[in-house]
């Protein structure tokens, strides 16, 4: 949390200085800078920046906090008249909210199941998010392949000294049934009974459990990895924003705005969706731990 004030307060300074060097169109608007300028994306969706007024409510992913902060806050510049919430309440209620047209945008953070698909949701690809593995720092195993992740997970390896780690029993720690991390973690490693020690319902409790546990191994989204945990290579390969967007870190997953077929949303909805898809918010992504498609 703490880097996403600093990230947006970074933001504001720089979309200010912006816009005391631009120039402005007839209605006062100004046309130049990063958020203010009237020929991105969002501008297009609406014809006017200033004219367009709402609220839209997103509900879903967790992980997704950090991108949709700054997507919020820099969409809210060009719209101040624009609200956009956002719920907490993990992939798999974001996604049904969205079928029950209880929110206008849900927040998943894996790609949809096709029976998903099959009942109308529609899968619009906003971020790629890599999902790191993560352990206590005290721990000093640095690597492992995705054979040993899934025999942890499952059960196989259950003491830390077969990794060439200490002589201590691993408490493998995961998020709820229904999060989108867990389906895309569990997916990827190609495991479908895991044997978890504890179940928590947010990214932050099994960051938080594993700082405070160091026999303790579990799964996250690197835009929420901080200093407190350790993130283990992958078949060599660190997760960062770099071999995420390169492919070489092979436990990666979309972070996913869905909406309804058939359904048409608001002019603040669509206007919302369509920023979080241009080529301008990029930067804001990569900001928030990251990476553009």
């Amino acid at each position: 949390m703490k880097r996403v004030c600093s990230l947006l307060l970074a933001l504001m300074l720089a979309l200010s200085l912006a816009a005391c060097g631009s120039t402005t169109t007839d209605n006062g608007t100004a046309n130049n800078g990063a958020a203010g300028n009237t020929n991105n994306t969002a501008g297009d969706a609406t014809g006017d920046t200033d004219s367009l007024s709402g609220v839209v409510n997103t509900d879903g992913s967790t992980s997704m906090a950090d991108v949709m902060a700054v997507l919020q806050e820099t969409f809210k510049n060009l719209h101040p008249d624009v609200t956009v919430n956002y719920a907490a309440t993990g992939s798999g209620a974001g996604i049904e909210a969205v079928l029950a047209g209880t929110a206008d945008i849900g927040l998943s953070s894996r790609a949809l199941k096709d029976e998903e698909k099959a009942e109308g949701a529609v899968e619009n690809i906003v971020a790629l998010d890599g999902v790191a593995i993560v352990v206590n720092p005290a721990n000093g195993v640095e690597d492992l392949s995705v054979d040993q992740i899934a025999q942890i997970f499952t059960g196989e390896i259950t003491n830390w000294k077969e990794l060439g780690g200490e002589d201590l029993e691993i408490a493998v720690l995961g998020r709820e049934d229904g999060s989108g991390t867990r389906s895309a973690f569990e997916e990827i490693v190609g495991v479908e009974n895991c044997v978890y020690k504890n179940e928590y319902g947010s990214t932050g409790d099994v960051i938080g459990s594993v700082a405070s546990n160091p026999n303790a191994i579990g799964y996250a989204s690197l835009s929420a990895v901080d200093d407190t945990v350790k993130a283990v290579k992958v078949n060599g390969v660190a997760p960062s924003e770099d071999t995420v967007k390169d492919g070489t870190y092979e436990i990666q997953r979309p972070f996913v705005m869905v909406t309804k077929e058939g359904a048409e949303l608001s002019e603040a909805a669509e206007a919302f969706l369509q920023y979080a898809m241009s080529d301008e918010v990029a930067e804001y992504i990569a900001a928030a731990g990251a990476v553009a498609p």
